[in-house]
């Protein structure tokens, strides 16, 4: 267990080192520094506020330089400093990541919710209409754009019915709905992932040897089943994790919520290219971060994912 973990947190790091390194080389392929470009659209900046801009923030040093200069900064949690505002870049996250972890966080733990449900509403329906229309809905979930059932919500909740404000407001329904609207997207997948897996787990020899002992199907699929099926559809959960950052991105937009999407939108319409690059890492290190636990609790579920990359003889006959 120790080499296992050993290796997937180096392969982690590599990600994360290799992330750094292209968002880097895309700077740095842009046709002038940031600073310049941040401030191309200030007639009033002359080349001299320029040049000392550019000393100020380690943009007139050579590229070598920059690079270990940016990722000895970024080991130590310093991203830089965002032209806009002049603050830190990691402060300027700081300050609305929460909001965005809340949304996000909570979206995540009721799109695995309505995945669950789906899955066990559809294994267990009796009557084959209802079970094709419930294997029919990922498939619909999923083409669902997240902007769109935003602004649908939005249009009838707080215009037609009045019964939430246009614009967040802590109240239920400010939240409640915007975390809705991503967890419906974000849980098709999943869901998808799940009931193939636990249709393959039903075909196995030891479902038949259960339901002959007199087992139900219920307390065969809650004990049995769907732990089998469980590791498939952690891994398309941890794979999501992308679709979950992207997603509220747009829902923030669309509900006028304070956050990571927020900034986002605003550091690239200034063109602050530093507070861009930082945003772009540190989504990168939480997906790289969900994907590194996802593969450490992988082996709880499944402990012939540790046999079996040992290459023991109990891995082989399993």
């Amino acid at each position: 267990m120790g080499g296992y973990i050993a290796k997937r947190v180096g392969q982690a790091l590599l990600v994360i080192w290799l992330a750094y390194t292209a968002v880097f080389i895309a700077v740095q392929s842009l046709p002038n520094d940031p600073v310049t470009i941040f401030l191309n659209s200030d007639s009033a900046a002359d080349p001299a506020t320029i040049a000392q801009m550019k000393e100020y923030y380690g943009y007139d040093q050579p590229v070598i330089v920059q690079y270990f200069s940016q990722l000895l900064g970024l080991l130590r949690g310093d991203l830089g400093y965002s032209l806009s505002s002049g603050s830190e870049v990691s402060a300027r996250i700081g300050e609305v990541a929460g909001s965005t972890l809340v949304l996000a966080g909570s979206a995540f733990v009721v799109a695995v919710v309505f995945a669950v449900a789906l899955t066990a509403a559809a294994s267990l329906a009796r009557g084959a209409k209802l079970r094709n229309l419930l294997l029919n809905l990922p498939p619909l979930m999923v083409s669902i754009p997240v902007f769109w059932l935003g602004l649908v919500l939005l249009q009838l909740l707080a215009v037609q019915l009045g019964v939430m404000s246009l614009f967040p407001d802590d109240s239920f329904l400010s939240l409640a709905v915007p975390i809705f609207v991503l967890a419906v997207h974000l849980s098709a997948p999943i869901a998808q992932v799940l009931i193939k897996s636990v249709q393959e787990v039903n075909t196995q020899p030891f479902v038949d040897v259960l339901r002959a002992k007199g087992a139900s199907e219920s307390w065969i699929f809650y004990r049995h089943t769907l732990k089998n099926a469980a590791p498939a559809a952690l891994s398309i959960a941890g794979i999501t994790i992308g679709t979950l950052l992207a997603g509220s991105v747009i829902t923030e937009t669309v509900f006028a919520r304070a956050g990571l999407g927020q900034l986002i939108l605003q550091s690239v319409t200034v063109q602050d290219i530093p507070l861009v690059q930082g945003l772009v890492l540190l989504t990168a290190v939480v997906f790289t971060t969900v994907n590194l636990l996802v593969d450490l609790i992988h082996p709880k579920l499944d402990p012939r994912i540790i046999t079996a990359r040992s290459g023991s003889p109990r891995a082989l006959a399993a």
